[in-house]
């Protein structure tokens, strides 16, 4: 299915829903949303004001509340839990694994934790404890404890006949886990190679230890970064002591690539990922006021720049007509190389060691380009009045800021990374300031000693 098509498909079932809605008809909301994915319940929710959330959320099958919540954003989700009793929402996290369960538990009320813990049996109670003491952004937050394992000593036909005698096998089951009488984790066998193996074979003669075990301490990028390099279905995970606690599985894995994603998308725009798309106005107000102030301050940087050549101004009108130029040009370079170190850093390319490589590389292109649209700028310039000074001094002023832009678009995501704040949030607005100031003083300042 193409993008167009994928696109057109989730603004039919939109669309239908809303005139369902709109007319009071709800059976045919309930057949809608029964065949539909708890992911795609969620999809829906997002994309509905808060009344008709309230009314949609009610026809979903209490057996799919438990994913649903999973996959909605915090705030969305916030609003749905204040619609269930103690009783549902109880019953609604009994049926999610482990793993799922974790990333929802420690947004709940203390009561309501206190009581899910009480109606578990000991073992999962064991396990969620397990899987919460570990950091939100590692890989035993991440992990499923719900594993099989075998012994290196035992023959194929043992290990399938165990297999047999399972009514089920998790989710994603590609390989089993091999560990000895400590668990500890020694190699992985694929079912493949179990099922043409030679029965009478042991686990030891067809374990694949080629490929580590991700550590419950590795960050959720490093655990992304595995997948993407191993192709892994599931990958499991060991404790300091390389005891076998768990597994990864690639759906949890790629629903952490889309949430980075989405972070980084919304973060330029100094928004929150898990922001409901129809919060209160008052809240959602309040939250952009505070990029919008913050931006304030620095346009007003870039005007006291200006003030600064008010009197060259009043002389040149020119320089007034052409310094959106010189801003525009140095902020789309900036953004440009921007965008790439942001990505870089996020999976794990960029780092101190390789910038000056990185700034040289930026700067060799800035300055192509900056030479390029610099004689076409002060060709058009020189046109449009008349005057080869005007023209060569805007020619300089995007090739300075240009360069300016190149170097600040690597640097300033390095810099803001040492100092622990998110480049994708805070990048766009300091490099913005930046190519603003360096373009207006620079083609201003120009003018100043050239044209007067």
């Amino acid at each position: 299915m193409s993008e167009s098509e994928f696109y057109d498909r989730k603004t039919r079932q939109l669309r239908l829903l809303s005139e369902a809605l709109e007319s009071g008809r709800l059976a045919p909301v309930k057949r809608m949303l029964d065949t539909l994915t708890a992911g795609e319940i969620a999809r829906v929710l997002e994309s509905l004001r808060p009344d008709k959330r309230r009314v949609v959320w009610g026809l979903v099958d209490p057996d799919d509340d438990g994913e649903v919540l999973v996959h909605v954003a915090d705030e969305v989700r916030d609003s749905l839990v204040r619609e269930m009793d103690n009783e549902e929402l109880i019953s609604a996290l009994n049926s999610l694994d482990i793993d799922d369960l974790a990333d929802l538990v420690e947004d709940l009320p203390q009561q309501l934790i206190e009581e899910l813990l009480r109606g578990m049996d000991r073992e999962n109670r064991d396990r969620l404890e397990q899987v919460l003491s570990y950091p939100e952004d590692s890989a035993g937050r991440l992990m499923n404890t719900d594993v099989i394992t075998v012994r290196a000593d035992v023959a194929v036909d043992v290990v399938l006949r165990f297999l047999r005698m399972h009514d089920e096998m998790p989710e994603h089951t590609d390989h089993l886990f091999v560990i000895n009488r400590n668990g500890r984790y020694i190699g992985r066998v694929a079912l493949t190679a179990l099922l043409t193996s030679a029965p009478e074979r042991t686990i030891a003669e067809i374990v694949d230890d080629s490929h580590p075990a991700i550590r419950a301490s590795a960050t959720l990028d490093n655990v992304a970064e595995e997948f993407e390099n191993n192709r892994y279905v599931s990958a499991p995970v060991v404790d300091g002591d390389n005891r076998l606690v768990g597994r990864i599985t690639v759906d949890d894995v790629i629903d952490l690539v889309r949430d980075r994603a989405e972070h980084d998308l919304m973060s330029m725009a100094g928004l929150n990922e898990e922001e409901d798309m129809f919060a209160p106005v008052a809240l959602a107000s309040k939250r952009r006021a505070v990029w919008l102030g913050i931006n304030l301050l620095t346009a007003f940087l870039a005007a006291w720049v200006i003030g600064k050549f008010a009197h060259t101004l009043e002389q040149i009108v020119a320089l007034a007509v052409l310094m959106p130029v010189v801003a525009s040009m140095g902020g789309v370079a900036g953004t440009q190389t921007l965008t790439l170190i942001v990505r870089g850093l996020a999976l794990g390319q960029v780092s101190w060691d390789n910038a000056r490589d990185l700034v040289s590389r930026e700067l060799a292109i800035g300055a192509l380009n900056g030479l390029l649209w610099a004689l076409v700028i002060a060709l058009v310039a020189w046109a449009w009045f008349g005057d080869w000074r005007i023209a060569a001094v805007i020619a300089a002023a995007i090739i300075i800021n240009l360069l300016f832009a190149a170097f600040s678009g690597v640097l300033i995501p390095l810099v803001l990374k040492r100092f622990a704040v998110d480049p994708a949030l805070a990048g766009g607005v300091v490099l913005t300031t930046v190519t603003d100031v360096i373009g207006f003083l620079a083609f201003l300042g120009l003018g100043t000693m050239f044209l007067l």
